[in-house]
């Protein structure tokens, strides 16, 4: 993904979690992929999706069991 379009999902997302730590990072070797972190923990990926003209991204984040506790 460009840098523009890891700011605007950073912007969004930091909006709609309420969380201002929250950073999206490139992958090295993805181009259609990016980490999420809230300060520095990582929390899930955003996956960009291309399909018949239209664009949209998935944001996915696995929660252990461990967690809830």
């Amino acid at each position: 993904m460009k840098a523009d379009e890891l700011k605007k999902l950073e912007k969004y997302l930091r909006g709609t979690l309420k969380s201002p730590t929250l950073t999206v990072k490139a992958l090295p070797r993805k181009n259609d992929t990016a980490e999420v972190y809230m300060a520095d923990e990582f929390v899930g990926l955003i996956s960009k999706d291309e399909e018949e003209g239209e664009l949209s991204y998935h944001f996915t984040m696995t929660i252990l069991d461990i967690d809830l506790d």
